[in-house]
């Protein structure tokens, strides 16, 4: 205890004191006294903390400049008139108001320091909530809803670079994307779609497939497997495949995602049909003879578009050899036969009966032995030459009309079936994975499964109305070369994302660590293996 002094006391040499005059910090009696009462420091606020998922989630933000914050700061006052601080001697610093400040910049945050002559730091203030082990709250949310709202971090790094504003670090962001995003949106995901199951017990399902890969040709590294129930619109299941779960083989990753898709969905629901297009390898899966899933007895149904453009597709190029010309003016008519055909059909022999009536139309004969044509008497053919029964062009449509192989899947037509919904669903896909970036296998399916979210709790959003009258807008059509009027829907609310934010939060919040400083590979990543 007395190590500090010249001399060194002796212990015995000390007074002795008694049991009565020991004090046991018990409060000393008030004296009256006619002088004021001292006044204590104030005590300054620490950071603002986030404690939980509500602390944040919600909250109003905006863009802060520096020259707005130096003009409100400048005005500031400090309720402290002197610093308190210890210098190296062992003194107070003692120094006195004003105090000058300091602007620094931390991730996408401001922070002011009020700093006295000597260095002390009198006071923090921060322009973003803390979360555990100091990480900024905005920035947090910013890598978060990067993921959530379809952006990627070099777009976003590049508008806040134009801006003049800091950004997170990249490491810091896919790390957060990584550790506390991917998982909660799968598990979200997954709560979603036992819901969309339990609607669908009891039933007999009608799905619509087709996948999507991640870029064209055969560089493709995913490959995402859309089912989408016919009734509801409602996107039930999503299978991600990833090329190396395929030897590298691009080619199969569609029929593996088909393979994966029927054996989860089959255990949970009765599927009676899937409508796709045409794609041959899943139609030998289906095949009720010989195909994998023949046991299930599910009916294998085309989407009309694609067989309406195929059959489309035969005629262009027939219509393009020497002679044939006349056959191209009825391209638009025979389609739209084609369709009455199967919309009108039950069974094949009745699409036959009705089909195989375009070539005596064609032909300006609307009654044959067999049957006649079910339209009303034709003033005029809108400025088409009929086509004569021998020409070139009349035997190149009987060659497309009655050839064999396409007639054997024409019942797969006869149920009317149209993939459209489905195909808009893959388009919407590109706000969320764009073809011309590159993801790794966990945040490319978390991507495409915030697009199945986003998609399922938009899907019924009613049409925007003023004074009870629906807003149409006029849309270009490249191919058709025509305008078409198509109902504006009400704006998105995206009502969903504040639980997501919410539960990422609470990830972080009640996370016993910090963030971890290497991101590790998991088991279901296909690098891992």
């Amino acid at each position: 205890m007395g190590g500090a002094l010249k001399g060194a006391q002796v212990i015995d040499n000390l007074p002795t004191i008694g049991i009565a005059e020991t004090v046991h910090d018990l409060p000393a009696p008030e004296v009256p006294s006619d002088e004021p009462p001292s006044l204590e420091l104030p005590i300054l606020p620490g950071p603002q903390k986030v404690l939980s998922e509500d602390d944040i989630v919600g909250v109003r933000a905006s863009v802060l400049y520096e020259n707005c914050l130096r003009q409100l700061v400048t005005f500031l006052i400090l309720p402290v008139d002197r610093c308190t601080g210890v210098l190296r001697t062992g003194l107070v610093c003692d120094s006195v108001a004003p105090f000058p400040t300091n602007i620094a910049i931390r991730g996408t945050a401001m922070s002011v320091e009020w700093i006295c002559p000597n260095g002390h730091c009198l006071w923090r203030w921060n322009s973003q909530p803390v979360l555990k082990f100091g990480m900024q709250a905005g920035d947090f949310l910013l890598s978060t809803n990067i993921l959530l709202s379809g952006n990627n971090y070099t777009k976003v790094a590049l508008l806040f670079k134009f801006m003049n504003m800091r950004m997170v670090n990249p490491n810091t962001h896919f790390t957060i994307q990584d550790s506390y995003c991917v998982d909660p949106i799968k598990t979200f995901w997954e709560e979603k779609r036992s819901e969309a199951f339990s609607r669908l017990q009891g039933k007999d399902v009608v799905l619509l497939g087709d996948g999507r890969n991640d870029s064209p040709g055969h560089s493709a590294q995913y490959c995402s497997y859309t089912t989408m129930e016919l009734d509801s619109k409602e996107i039930v299941y999503v299978a991600t495949i990833d090329k190396r779960q395929t030897n590298w083989n691009s080619n199969i990753m569609e029929k593996e995602g088909f393979i994966q898709t029927v054996d989860k969905l089959t255990q949970d629901l009765k599927v009676v049909e899937f409508c796709m297009d045409a794609h041959v390898q899943i139609a030998a899966l289906l095949n009720p003879d010989k195909g994998r899933y023949k046991d299930l007895r599910i009916h294998h149904s085309l989407d009309m578009w694609h067989g309406a453009k195929n059959l489309s597709k035969k005629i262009s190029t027939a219509g393009k050899v020497k002679g044939r010309s006349l056959f191209i003016h009825w391209l638009r008519d025979i389609v739209n036969h084609f369709w009455w055909c199967c919309k009108t059909a039950e069974t094949f022999q009745q699409f036959l009966t009705l089909w195989i009536g375009v070539l005596h139309h064609v032909c300006n004969n609307h009654t044959w032995e067999t049957g006649s044509c079910q339209h009303d008497h034709l003033e005029d053919t809108q400025g088409k030459q009929w086509i004569e029964g021998d020409s070139k062009s009349h035997k190149a449509l009987v060659d497309i009309v009655l050839n064999k192989r396409w007639q054997k899947d024409v019942h797969k037509y006869l149920r009317f079936r149209s993939t459209a919904h489905l195909e808009s669903f893959q388009n919407h896909i590109l706000m969320y994975a764009s073809k011309r970036q590159a993801f790794t296998p966990r945040v490319y399916d978390s991507r495409v499964v915030l697009a199945a979210l986003d998609y399922n709790f938009h899907r019924e959003r009613p049409t925007y109305r003023t004074e009870g009258q629906q807003v149409l807008r006029k849309k270009y059509n490249k191919n058709a070369r025509r305008y078409s009027l198509y109902a504006v829907k009400c704006e998105k609310s995206y009502g969903y994302i504040p639980e997501l934010q919410a539960r990422i939060l609470k990830g972080r919040v009640t996370s016993g660590v910090g963030m971890p400083r290497r991101r590790t590979l998991h088991p279901d990543d296909p690098t891992s293996r």
